[in-house]
């Protein structure tokens, strides 16, 4: 068996290599709104709530596997898609007639906006826009045997893919029936950022994740364990933004790493950065240059755990 030149080192610079990301947290205007079409379009179903004073707070998922946190927050302005935060939160399925379910209800719910669709090479990827103006991908990863790495990098391009051709091969009623039934969980995060130089800093030298793609014109590529990315960073419409206002979409960036000696060193990493954090025995939270909110979290993370952020 041959090792990838990404494959993860496990010490304290590093985030452990079985890190994944966790349910992202979107700030919504219009809470059943949101919910129902996350629901009718996404196929996910509402797993837990609770009011936190003004606020409500919705977990949706499939299975018992969290998804997206909504919270209620109306009195906020939209989403100004020139400013950092979120790109896309992409949501990972465990095969292409599972993609083409998703894919086809979120195409016929008419509060979707299609935006395009794409074949990276380590993955088969449809992008939409909620009604709320947050970006969505759906996909699909190709076996890591088919990725190409070349100068210590995993090579991800951006080619046509044809979304009617990949339905007509791969869609099934037995699949759309399916619905929630059908795994699925967040894959990875893609922000907007205003520079990536100090993007770099932190997700990376400070996080822990590793770089894996640093020639895509405007964007830096980074994950745990040799995957393709679990986080990614532009500035195609964000160069030069300087921290969030307060607005609605992103909310929180959720991470999960496996014990507690994984948050040990993330704290030291933080101290040594001289950046600001909290830590409640199970969580790490902190916020990036930009001001978005990022929680790495001990496993095992529930919807109790995910409303507890």
């Amino acid at each position: 068996m041959t090792t990838s030149p990404l494959a993860a080192v496990t010490d304290e610079q590093v985030i452990n290599p079985e890190t994944t990301m966790d349910a992202v947290t979107l700030r919504v205007g219009d809470l059943e709104r949101m919910s129902g079409y996350y629901s009718g379009a996404l196929a996910m179903e509402p797993l837990e709530e609770r009011s936190r004073g003004r606020e409500v707070h919705r977990v949706l998922g499939r299975g018992t596997t969290p998804m997206l946190r909504l919270v209620h927050t109306p009195d906020l302005p939209p989403v100004d898609p020139r400013q950092s935060g979120l790109f896309h939160t992409a949501f990972l399925f465990d095969d292409r007639s599972s993609l083409a379910a998703t894919v086809y209800r979120a195409a016929q719910d008419p509060l979707s906006r299609f935006v395009g669709s794409s074949d990276h090479s380590v993955s088969e990827a449809f992008y939409f826009t909620d009604p709320e103006g947050n970006g969505i991908e759906l996909y699909t990863d190709r076996d890591r045997d088919l990725w190409l790495h070349q100068r210590g990098q995993i090579m991800m391009t951006t080619e046509f893919l044809d979304p009617n051709a990949f339905l007509r091969e791969h869609l099934t009623q037995e699949a759309v029936d399916a619905g929630p039934r059908l795994a699925g969980r967040v894959g990875h995060v893609h922000l907007q950022v205003g520079d990536i130089a100090r993007a770099d800093d932190f997700y990376v030298r400070t996080l822990g994740f590793e770089a894996t793609m640093r020639e895509y014109p405007g964007a830096l590529f980074a994950s745990a364990g040799g995957y393709h990315h679990h986080i990614a960073m532009n500035v195609w419409n964000s160069q030069g933004a300087g921290p969030r206002a307060s607005t609605l979409g992103l909310g929180d960036v959720a991470v999960t790493v496996p014990t507690r000696g994984d948050l040990d060193a993330l704290a030291a990493r933080l101290r040594a950065q001289g950046v600001a954090f909290a830590d409640d025995g199970r969580a790490i939270t902190t916020r990036d240059p930009w001001d978005t909110q990022v929680t790495v979290s001990l496993p095992g993370s529930s919807t109790e755990d995910v409303l507890a952020r």
